[in-house]
């Protein structure tokens, strides 16, 4: 690599490494160390063929989701462990209840399948079309449907808190005003 295209390439990681850890942390389930991990490794792809790129995040963008799919294809899955940790970054006072969100979705998100979390994270975090997101994880769209509404109404069972923050759902009435039924 020639001294202008390490220099492209490093204004490429200062600039975009934050947002594309951002889409490794929730690919990952929430693990920082693992999202580093994924993410460097991406990067370091990238960079054995920075001349040939065209387009350099999306094509970032795809080694991550293709090493993510790689990690849960393994015949040997890794066991996630999770482990209750206070947020690495510093909260505003005025944040608390976005950061116990974030909290709760990310806990949520990592008791997801990584299959499940792969396709919610490229079909609402990173608004892909399921066509897109189906050539991505080399299925179908069907199969992209099916996984979204399945991961969808775990993701829903595991925090029903999030549930508030969904418009389209109507949330059942409490109010049951008794019916007078003549015989």
């Amino acid at each position: 690599m020639d001294a202008e295209a390490q220099e492209n390439f490093r204004e490429f990681v200062a600039g975009r490494s934050p947002a594309l850890l951002k889409t490794a942390v929730l690919l990952t389930g929430g693990d920082r160390h693992a999202a580093e991990d994924l993410l460097q490794n991406a990067l370091v792809r990238a960079a054995g063929r920075w001349q040939r790129i065209d387009e350099p995040e999306a094509y970032v963008r795809r080694i991550l989701y293709r090493q993510q799919i790689s990690r849960w294809r393994l015949k040997w899955p890794r066991r996630e462990v999770t482990v209750a940790e206070p947020p690495e970054d510093a909260v505003a006072p005025d944040a608390s209840g976005a950061a116990e969100l974030r909290l709760v979705m990310r806990t949520a998100l990592s008791r997801l399948t990584a299959r499940q979390r792969t396709v919610l994270v490229l079909r609402y975090f990173e608004d892909l079309p399921e066509a897109d997101v189906a050539r991505i994880l080399g299925c179908s769209v069907g199969t992209v449907r099916s996984t979204t509404h399945r991961s969808l109404a775990r993701l829903r069972a595991l925090a029903p808190e999030l549930a508030a923050l969904d418009p389209g759902r109507q949330q059942p009435s409490r109010d049951f005003s008794p019916v007078e039924v003549r015989p």
